[in-house]
């Protein structure tokens, strides 16, 4: 009998099945992906701040790729726009599910994580930029607390709120899309420079021949493979920052099972990336942009930079109060529905948990600001990501405790 509901549940778990996309094999893989990610920054940090931090900062810098497509960048390069595409790849593949088959295809149920995700992209925007006003380099960094980290804000969801229900889970998974969306329109439009119109002509090419392959039910990897890497090529030389092209064929991937199929193409390169992104290529990213000097005067300057308090600000409160702040508002006007079991401090944990930034902020950091700069913007990104993990951890945990004995009550539109 038991391994009889092992094999029903090996079999519901796997895309192949007509049944479509299993939430809680999702949920396993974004909490490994955030325990390796926050292990490769904890790596990072020590390296950084210990004697082979020149050893950490050769390696970083070492140069490797060919000169004459001008791909001679450092291994800290090549993990922020090459490996980190296969990342947004991953994301333009869950974004294009998302918005066709899951959650955010209806309307009713799409309309509050929607709002709040746009709610915790403007307010931490808006405090970043009234912060660090003036400040050399504010004109970029005031994006860098846009965005939420799936990967570690569903894995600290994960480790600590046994309890809560599914719902939570949904409606944080869908606000994370919403803002990785909105994270990557900022990457495109603001870190766009000195455009060669003839590159991105050649990947607007390049994508439209992966999307006929796509509609013409083409499957080999002998085809897709090259048309990515030389979309990503053209991308990188277009000046549209490289990981936009991981995007772009995410989302014009086919999502759709046809009646002959056991998994769509989306289901399948999703069932086969997500764990290299969660384990491998996420970790790696990580490894060579969370390693920032902390230790003794870097520190201290943290707290005297105001782009880093910006920052700071941004990803703490910012993000808490435009997420919090934009669904209750959302849910008294009556635009919006609450998750289902989800009382209003879950609700508030849950938008704490949105001032995780880490991947997408610390490449915001780099893209924006250089240097001494960079490094105290990117130390800020990590301090706020763990004052928010752990004060949303907190929360969770009590309210575990608390609701062992106390009835849950769902935040309705008419209740305080």
């Amino acid at each position: 009998m038991a391994k009889s509901q092992r094999n029903r549940a090996k079999r519901s778990a796997a895309p192949e099945e007509a049944r479509g996309f299993d939430f809680g094999s999702y949920l396993r893989n974004e909490t490994v992906g955030g325990m390796l990610m926050l292990a490769a920054t904890v790596v990072a940090l020590v390296a950084a701040n210990s004697p082979i931090s020149g050893f950490y900062e050769a390696a970083r810098e070492f140069t490797v790729g060919p000169h004459a497509l001008h791909l001679d960048l450092t291994l800290g390069e090549w993990a922020k726009d090459g490996l980190l595409a296969i990342f947004f790849f991953v994301a333009g593949l869950e974004l294009k599910r998302e918005l066709t088959l899951g959650d955010l295809s209806d309307r009713k149920t799409a309309t509050l994580p929607v709002l709040a995700a746009l709610g915790g992209m403007i307010v931490p925007a808006v405090v970043a930029a009234a912060i660090g006003f003036g400040a050399p380099g504010a004109a970029q960094a005031w994006a860098i607390p846009v965005a939420t980290d799936i990967a570690f804000a569903l894995g600290v969801l994960s480790l600590t709120s046994s309890a809560m229900p599914t719902t939570a889970r949904v409606f944080l998974l869908s606000l994370a899309v919403v803002d990785d969306l909105g994270a990557i329109v900022v990457i495109a439009v603001l870190f766009t420079s000195g455009l060669n119109l003839l590159a991105l002509l050649i990947a607007v090419v390049l994508c439209a021949g992966y999307w006929y392959a796509q509609r013409k039910r083409i499957r080999t990897s002998w085809l897709y493979v090259p048309l990515a890497v030389a979309t990503w090529v053209a991308v990188h030389s277009s000046g549209v920052h490289a990981t936009i092209a991981g995007v772009a064929l995410g989302l014009l991937t086919r999502v759709r099972t046809d009646p002959y199929e056991r998994a769509s193409p989306s289901m399948r390169l999703e069932h086969r990336l997500q764990p290299w992104s969660a384990a491998l290529v996420v970790p790696i990213f990580a490894l060579f942009a969370a390693g920032v000097p902390v230790g003794g005067d870097a520190l201290g300057a943290v707290f005297h930079d105001r782009i880093a308090i910006a920052v700071m600000v941004g990803l703490v409160f910012g993000k808490m109060l435009g997420i919090f702040g934009t669904s209750f508002i959302a849910v008294k006007l009556g635009f919006g529905t609450p998750p289902k079991g989800v009382a209003w401090r879950d609700l508030f944990a849950l938008a704490m948990l949105g001032g995780v930034g880490f991947t997408v902020s610390l490449l915001i950091a780099d893209l924006s600001l250089t240097g001494a700069a960079a490094d105290r913007a990117k130390a800020a990104v990590l301090i706020a990501s763990a004052v928010a993990s752990v004060v949303a951890t907190a929360m969770l945990v009590l309210r575990r405790k608390r609701d062992r004995s106390q009835p849950q009550v769902q935040p309705q539109g008419e209740q305080a």
